[in-house]
């Protein structure tokens, strides 16, 4: 659990602050160019580009799980952030989790750019191992790419930053399409797959990418921009690059590192971290000082709960509901919702009857500070590799069959404690993702990118929104507004996405 990469010295949080998200040029140059001048320097770089992977589990929860028909996340009384992301509402260019997106991905590129141009400088007379010279240029390539990667998924196009700039060059670059977009990161992410190692022999070194997570993320990549365009510029370009993406999952598969684990609740067990099941995960280090634990396990679980179990205030949350249509979506013998989903409780005599995700709690485990959780989050798991293939297949790939959709798709339901299906449709696929990543943040990301948001929003929406205040979907909801904070940094530099 207690890992390298979230210890950033002082050094090297005053080397990657910077004063708008794409001015990528450091505060001070003397302290960057002081700074680089060991090899052990080279990797606590390289451990602070991982660093900024500290928010992307909230920001899953926040703009994926929320977005999704998993929740109902409609006024409770009050005013919450979360609202206007479930509700569609037109006017969240300054949701601080939208603006979040933005710039913590960005300002990830920025240290990832800072990194590679002093690797470039000064790598080959400081580093004198060529291995290792390499693989951290992979690594931050990778980063890079994942950055991207969560960027286009969100909001389309984008301006792309390849090396530091001062702020009049950052001033004058536009957003580029979103095929450039994806060309930049099918570069990074193609390096780091060829470049990065099986595996890491050092304690410490665990959970730093490897050519496993990069095919992962490269094969997620080419699924992603094989989904529909629904006449928007999002993430989706239609390519039909299933033959691509197959081919990576299926070297993962006989790589022979990962496997499924059973029981389900292992997987996400404070004890049994980086189990067979994760390809790729966010690392997470507590008692640390600045505090560098979690905090996504809480995101989703109203403080109340954790009042009523006798523990501290966490995030000052209400309740961010489940569906109905989730919640019954469920088989009764399914043994993943009791343990995902909490169905209701009582504090003060107040009886709550709606139910939350809790998938990520173990109560036992509840730190004394709310910012430190013990628990590291699974980006990539092989569950998740094998029901990619599956996927693959349906929608045409070479190499697979029906019977091998049947097949991964039934040892999913089989540790569910499900019985096994046949002739499983694409529709019947996403339903089975739906219970078995619930709470993981896959699920908005996976209706996009299978071409089922549209009609499936549509119906959840008129079924569920029973408070009546949702807007209808719409098309161009699929990718969120550009931050206005950043339309404000320069007038006519970018233009709104359309709906917003």
């Amino acid at each position: 659990m207690k890992r390298l990469f979230f210890l950033c010295t002082a050094a090297l949080l005053i080397l990657t602050a910077c004063e708008k998200d794409l001015t990528q040029i450091p505060i001070s140059s003397a302290t960057t160019a002081t700074f680089y001048s060991s090899p052990a320097e080279f990797v606590q770089g390289v451990n602070a580009v991982y660093n900024s992977l500290r928010g992307y589990p909230d920001r899953l929860l926040n703009l994926s799980e929320t977005r999704s028909d998993n929740l109902y996340a409609v006024s409770d009384g009050g005013v919450r952030d979360w609202e206007g992301i479930n509700s569609f509402q037109k006017t969240i260019a300054s949701n601080p989790y939208v603006t979040e997106a933005w710039s913590a991905n960005f300002n990830g590129i920025y240290k990832a750019n800072t990194l590679l141009d002093q690797l470039q400088q000064k790598g080959g007379a400081i580093i004198a191992d060529a291995g290792l010279r390499t693989r951290l240029k992979a690594e931050v390539r990778f980063l890079r790419g994942f950055y991207y990667f969560d960027l286009v998924r969100y909001f389309g196009k984008l301006p792309i930053v390849d090396r530091p700039l001062t702020a009049d060059e950052a001033l004058g670059l536009s957003r580029s399409s979103v095929a450039d977009v994806y060309n930049f990161i099918l570069s990074d992410l193609k390096f780091a797959a060829d470049s990065l190692p099986d595996t890491y022999s050092a304690a410490t070194d665990v959970g730093r990418a490897t050519k496993w997570a990069a095919k992962g993320m490269l094969a997620l990549v080419y699924m992603t921009r094989s989904g529909p365009t629904y006449s928007i510029e999002g993430p989706g370009l239609g390519l039909s690059e299933w033959n691509l993406a197959l081919p990576l999952l299926n070297e993962i598969i006989a790589s022979n590192r990962y496997a499924t684990v059973t029981p389900y609740t292992s997987i996400f067990s404070f004890t049994n971290e980086n189990n067979k099941e994760v390809v790729f995960d966010v690392q997470y280090t507590t008692g640390s000082n600045p505090v560098l634990g979690a905090t996504f396990p809480w995101v989703l679980v109203p403080d109340t709960w954790f009042q009523s179990q006798g523990k501290a205030t966490q995030g000052g949350l209400t309740i961010r509901p489940v569906s109905n249509n989730l919640i019954n979506s469920y088989e009764a013998a399914d043994n993943r919702k009791a343990f995902t989903i909490q169905s209701g409780y009582t504090y003060n005599g107040v009886v709550e009857t709606q139910s939350f995700f809790k998938k990520w709690v173990d109560l036992t485990k509840v730190p004394s500070n709310r910012v430190d959780w013990p628990i590291n989050f699974i980006v990539l798991r092989y569950t998740d590799v094998l029901m990619l293939k599956a996927e693959c297949i349906l929608n045409g790939a070479t190499g697979g069959t029906q019977a091998d959709v049947d097949n991964i798709v039934n040892q999913v339901r089989a540790r569910a404690g499900l019985a096994a299906r046949s002739n499983i449709t694409l529709p019947q696929l996403m339903e089975e993702r739906r219970k078995e990543f619930a709470s993981e943040g896959s699920r908005w990301h996976d209706l996009v990118r299978s071409g089922l948001v549209e009609s499936v929003m549509t119906a959840w929406i008129a079924a569920e929104d029973v408070r009546k205040q949702m807007q209808p979907f719409q098309k161009n909801y699929i990718i969120y507004p550009v931050p206005q904070s950043e339309l404000d940094v320069k007038q006519g530099l970018y233009t709104q996405n359309a709906g917003y």
